[in-house]
């Protein structure tokens, strides 16, 4: 165990052991979202819990590896929702739909550009680019995003010809029901600090609609794991020579880059694992980590992998080390032979998950300056379309652009980068010709 270090950050094996496990249970909710949100682009169901589990297992291992870090990854909520209904469910490129097999090619050159830019300093010159005010704007947009799609997968808003939306009925309508109490074992379990709560809630959900019969009990709990061939080495580059496509990187590419940093500056702050200029040690290693992942998970057949901030509840826990990590990444492997027990989870059951997964991402609102309207306006603006027009890509172009011309017009151009205008300009270009 000297490989990890674990004697000199002060932690202990049986506490290294202890907080992987938490990390598990307290994401775990991913074995059961991810594939439900995928699926719906045609993907197999099957071949996607196992994808999700190895696609997990892979990038927390590489962690691990490549940094000492007690920090999990997985299939990124909020870049799937994208995936599956910003891009593959809603967008056509020279009036055909984007498969889900382009959007893996656009998820594996995202992968690649931000393996390439960890080996350069130009990350860093792309980070500080970006005012602090749109990353928070656009976390904060992606989670009532996320939120907004939980809502309508319990049954809790329902499409209106005359509103847009309206409240869903209530009456007879059992599995809406049953995703309200799950929202609120969810939130009562949460509040508590109750360890594993999004997947408590999943659990108790199922087994209530089970016992209703309103889902069918699979004849076996455990079982050989399905094949994942369906989605394995489905990439399609068809459309690399279409400006829209590298639209569609440049969003998976900037939410992941971003979400990545929040996320490893985040919880390695509350480790103690910052330096002290509060600079992250082995960054390199970490953010290599996560663009190998990328790769691989789309390779898989798998949108998006990056690093996961549930990895705090392992970190409170005691986690220090790479070994909290390599224990994740073994439970997230046993979880493959347990697909039939995952396919009889109805999305109802998952869509309270959705929703406090929402709840937490828009927490980051608290830190935006509400002072400074030139700040204000840019993130809400994103944080507003995102939901509304229902996509991210729309959200981050109205950040973007609105950021640029207001500071423009209010004569701070000095808080106004190269890039920045570079990004409004082929946004503005983007919507008028494209």
């Amino acid at each position: 165990m000297s490989l990890f270090k674990i004697r000199e950050t002060g932690s202990t094996v049986g506490t290294e052991i202890l907080a992987g496990l938490t990390t598990f249970v307290t994401m775990s909710y991913i074995i059961f979202v991810n594939p439900n949100i995928l699926s719906q682009t045609g993907m197999d169901f099957n071949a996607l819990v196992v994808v999700t589990c190895l696609a997990s297992a892979l990038g927390t291992f590489l962690m691990a590896a490549f940094a000492n870090y007690p920090i999990a990854l997985a299939p990124g909520m909020g870049l799937n929702a994208f995936f599956a209904f910003g891009v593959v469910l809603t967008m056509k490129i020279n009036g055909a739909p984007v498969t889900w097999q382009m959007a893996l090619a656009a998820i594996f050159i995202e992968g690649a550009i931000f393996a390439i830019l960890t080996l350069t300093n130009i990350r860093e010159a792309i980070m500080n680019s970006i005012p602090k005010s749109l990353k928070i704007g656009i976390s904060a947009g992606i989670g009532l995003f996320i939120a907004f799609i939980g809502l309508q997968g319990a049954g809790i808003i329902v499409k209106n010809d005359a509103t847009l939306i309206a409240l869903g009925s209530i009456k007879n309508n059992m599995p809406m029901i049953l995703s309200l109490a799950g929202l609120f074992i969810m939130s009562v379990l949460t509040a508590l600090n109750v360890k594993g709560a999004l997947l408590i809630g999943i659990i108790v959900i199922t087994g209530a609609a089970a016992a209703l019969g309103l889902v069918k009990i699979p004849e076996t709990f455990v079982s050989q794991p399905p094949s994942i061939m369906p989605l394995v080495g489905q990439l399609d580059f068809s459309l690399i020579k279409s400006p829209e496509f590298w639209g569609i990187v440049f969003t998976f590419f900037f939410v992941d880059f971003f979400d990545t940093l929040g996320t490893l500056v985040g919880v390695c702050n509350r480790s103690g694992l910052l330096d002290e200029k509060g600079n992250l040690p082995r960054a390199k290693g970490a953010l290599m980590a996560d663009a190998v992942a990328t790769m691989a998970g789309a390779l898989m057949g798998t949108s998006t992998v990056t690093s996961y901030v549930e990895s705090s509840s392992g970190v409170a826990q005691g986690g220090r080390t790479g070994l909290t990590a390599i224990v994740t990444a073994l439970l997230f492997v046993g979880a493959i032979f347990f697909t039939p027990l995952v396919g009889m989870v109805p999305g109802y059951a998952t869509a309270p998950a959705l929703i406090i997964v929402g709840i937490y991402m828009m927490m980051s609102l608290r830190d935006i300056n509400y002072d400074d309207m030139t700040e204000l306006i840019p993130s809400l603006l994103g944080f507003f379309m995102m939901p509304l027009a229902y996509s991210i890509a729309v959200g981050i172009e109205f950040a973007i652009v609105s950021y640029v011309i207001i500071k423009i017009l209010t004569g701070k151009f000095k808080d106004i980068s190269f890039l920045m205008v570079a990004l409004s300009v082929l946004f503005i270009l983007k919507e008028f010709f494209a």
